[in-house]
């Protein structure tokens, strides 16, 4: 199977929780489109750290580096 993206995942994530919400579905269906749900919002949330990583930015201070979150640096 291939990897989504996020905004893919997401977008699979909001129709499974409209199909829970709707209450159509029985026990069984419910509980598969649960735990796909549950495995598609652990996938998201994979990307958005690995995502926070990456925005880290690294600073040369003297001689050595330092790590700073990329919202700490916006306002400069």
């Amino acid at each position: 199977m291939e990897e989504k993206n996020f905004e893919q995942s997401m977008q699979d994530l909001e129709k499974i929780v409209t199909e829970l919400e709707k209450g159509d579905l029985n026990l069984d269906e419910s509980v598969k489109k649960f735990e796909e749900g549950m495995k598609l919002a652990k996938q998201c949330n994979n990307m958005l750290e690995k995502a926070e990583k990456k925005i880290t930015i690294l600073l040369e201070k003297d001689g050595e580096l330092e790590e700073k979150d990329f919202i700490e640096d916006n306002n400069t």
